[in-house]
This record gives C-alpha cells, structure tokens and sequence, in this order.
C-alpha cells in the first residue's frame, strides 16, 4: 500500500516539500494555520516568487483542471493525523528577538498538536533547521502524546534548499541526510526517496545529532567561504590588488574550489545569517562555544561589507548624500528570488536614505516585499527609470537582466555616470567605454 505523506507548514519549504513529494507520485496533505495559505495554495498559487513552483502545484493541486489531484491543503489536525503515513515538519525556525538563539516554539507546538491525532503507526519526520539535540528532545515527548505510544517514530531530515532552485534541489537532491532511531524509519524514508536515490542522490543515515549538525555545519562552511573572499576584498583595496583574479586563480585549486569566491556586499537571507548564529548560541549551551568563536568574525566581516558599500557610495557622490540622487538596482538577498529578509541590498538602500540619499529602488521580482520593509523608499517600474537623474547607480544583487543593461542608454538618462558593482557581476570594461567611472568591490579603480 502506498504512503501517504502530510506536511506540516506551507511557506517556502513546505510548499516546495508538498508539490515535489506529489510530483514524485504520493498523495499528500498540506496543514497550516493560516487558513488564508491555504486558501492561496488550493487555486494553485504560491505567496512567493520561486521559478517553477507555481507550475509544479497546478500540476498536482485537486480541484484545477489537468492536474493529477494528488496534493490538498487542509487547516485540521485531526484530518492530517488520520491521513497521513508519513508527516514532515517543515515550519519555521527563526531567529528569538534579541537573541542569537533558535525560536523553536512553531516547532514544539506542531509537534504537541499533531501528536495527539496519530492513533497508528507513523513517522513524523523534521525538516526544520534545529538547534543540535532538538530531535532526541521531542521524540520522548511524541511518544509520550500520540496514542499510538511507540508505533510513533521521529526522524530528522535537514533540507538543502537554495532560493531559485528549491524544486531542483528536492526533487533531484546533491544528498538526502536522515537521522533515524531505528531501522524501520531509515527503511520508510528510502520509500519516500526512492526516485531520487535511484537516480543517484547519496543517502546518508545518521543519528540525531549529527543530521541535525549537517545543515548549520554546511550554512557555516559557505558563510566562512563568502567571508573569507570579502576580507581578502578588504586586503586587495588597501593593497590595490584585484580580488576578482585571486579568486580565479586560488578557485582553480581543487580543494578550494571555485563557487562561492565571488566578493561583494555579503550574503543575507532567511537562513544563512540566523543559522550561524543559533549554530554559536548552541555550541555555547552545549560548552563548546570556543569552536565556533571564529564565525563571530564570520558574521562581522558579513555585515561590515554593508556599512563599506556605503562609504564608496557616500565617497563617491562628493561626502555627503544630502541633495544626491541614488539608483539602486536590486531588493532581494539573492536573484530568482522576492525574498528581502535580511537582504543586505535593501540594508545599504535604507543606509543611505537615513543619511538624507534620495533612493529609487527597481528589483525584478522584489519590489512588493521591499515597499513592505521600507515604505519610505523611492521605487521605479524598471532598471532605466530607477537610474534617471541618479548621481550614483549602485548594482546590489545580480539579476541576470542587470547584467544585460546597456550602459550606453542608462548613461543617457542619469545625472552623473557613475556605477558602483556591489556583486562583482558587471562587465568594466563595456560600462566604461560606455563613459561610466566605474567600481567594483575589492577591484583597482581603473
């Protein structure tokens, strides 16, 4: 008999979570508490802007016409426990206001309002980013509140999502990392998996602690990376050294490796940043704080490349912003993406407004999300009328149609061509002999 799979919250992993375990064949129910989510998920629409999903969930969604009708969405428990072979937490694990901790109460209360309904055998299984020993913590306490007792198993199962390629990445994972208690939920999970893995996906079966470690080891790793490039930016201005060649040519070193060297204002994000942080909370909890203290300086150089791309900017337009008109070109943490938390494009955007610039933003995909955060700020429906009469364009997230501009128009309609590369994406050479001065984070000025 087939598994039938819910998934316990409906943002950005879980919906991706519902439609892909639908397109991989499964009957799945989708909870969450917020019935106006699931009013937008059943018409098959999505609340965020991520390439494919939309597409994917009318694909599978019951109700619209064509689709296989595999995947519903419902707002009750008691419908989900009833349901479900398989139930996969994906609710949000954000940062505690005014703490470096993890905030796992949306996790503990799925836990306590599921538990209760599960009267057979069932796994519940948690994607979730969670502080280390989160798993071993609630698997008692599941035990405990489901009827079914110990026919209840948890496993752990870290997602790997890359905003803009979520879809690929579940259905056509780089590894699948289980942590399981038991035989039994290591052989449920491989059923669930089983296309991936025959296509080639690496499974990994681990215990709880370490599957839990996987994904804030990795975020941590990739934070460093980033970090690491941004100080030798910081080394290569001082020293008139290019870091767009060192980066080429440490990259071409295969214990290095070539993703993630590419300098400029820093990563951001709904993951990377308050991962790291509750990864260095943890580690304190636990007495092992003296192995994470590097990643403090991680997090530090991170948000100082914000603050510099201010200062070439405020350099730039003469010293002062007061009476400067400032192009902005890009809202979202990330391209392919309208997610704007944490992004340290809007940050520098919202910098510069406070210190009197006169900002007009246009992000491909982000702009509703922006105004949310920043109602203050300026906003223009394209790249060529966010550049008009500006003093200074600053490029801050790297959209593909940013980097097929064409220099030579955008000169034509701002005040001074002037352009600062926060990415390290724009091709110097065209935007000067377009008569642009042009500059780059971590780059000579000529």
């Amino acid at each position: 008999m087939a598994l039938k799979i819910t998934v316990i919250g409906t943002g950005y992993l879980g919906a991706t979570h519902a439609a892909a375990m639908a397109e991989l064949g499964f009957e799945v129910l989708g909870l969450d508490v917020v019935p106006e989510k699931i009013e937008t998920l059943s018409r098959g629409e999505v609340p965020m802007y991520e390439p494919g999903l939309e597409d994917l969930l009318r694909k599978h969604v019951a109700g619209i016409e064509g689709s296989t009708g595999r995947l519903r969405f419902t707002t009750s428990w008691e419908e989900v426990g009833e349901f479900g072979d398989v139930h996969f937490i994906c609710v949000n694990t954000p940062q505690k206001q005014g703490e470096y901790a993890c905030d796992m109460s949306y996790v503990e209360s799925a836990v306590t309002q599921l538990a209760p309904w599960l009267r057979r055998p069932a796994l519940v299984v948690g994607k979730s980013t969670v502080p280390v020993g989160s798993a071993a913590r609630l698997a008692p306490l599941l035990t405990k509140l489901a009827p079914a007792g110990t026919d209840v198993e948890l496993a752990w199962n870290p997602e790997f999502l890359r905003e803009g390629f979520a879809v690929r990445d579940t259905l056509h994972p780089d590894r699948i990392v289980v942590g399981v208690a038991g035989e039994r939920a290591e052989k449920v999970l491989r059923e669930v998996y089983a296309v991936p893995i025959g296509e080639g996906s690496p499974f990994v079966v681990a215990d709880y602690p370490t599957a839990e470690l996987v994904k804030t080891a990795a975020n941590s790793f990739l934070a460093t990376k980033i970090s690491f490039i941004n100080a030798m930016a910081e080394v290569c201005e001082a020293a008139d050294g290019d870091v767009a060649k060192l980066a080429e040519a440490i990259g071409h070193d295969e214990r290095i490796g070539r993703k993630f060297l590419r300098a400029g204002i820093g990563f951001g994000g709904g993951c990377l940043p308050k991962d790291i942080r509750a990864f260095m909370a943890r580690a304190g909890e636990l007495g092992a704080d003296q192995a994470l203290t590097f990643l403090r300086e991680v997090d530090s150089i991170n948000m100082r490349r914000r603050g510099h791309m201010v200062e070439l900017a405020r350099e730039t337009v003469g010293g002062s912003f007061l009476g400067r008109r400032v192009a902005v070109l890009g809202a979202t943490f990330k391209p392919d993406s309208d997610d704007v938390r944490d992004s340290p494009a809007l940050n520098v955007a919202g910098q510069i407004h406070l210190q009197g610039g006169q900002v007009t933003i246009y992000d491909p995909k982000g702009m509703e999300n922006a105004r949310q955060v920043f109602p203050t700020l300026s906003y223009a429906p394209s790249a060529l009328e966010a550049c008009r009469g500006a003093h200074v364009v600053l490029h801050l997230t790297e959209w593909s149609e940013f980097r097929e501009l064409d220099p030579a128009a955008l000169a034509e309609v701002v005040a001074t061509p002037r352009v600062l590369d926060g990415r390290n994406a724009l091709d110097a050479a065209t935007w000067r002999a377009a008569g642009w001065t042009f500059r780059a984070m971590g780059r000579p000025r000529a």
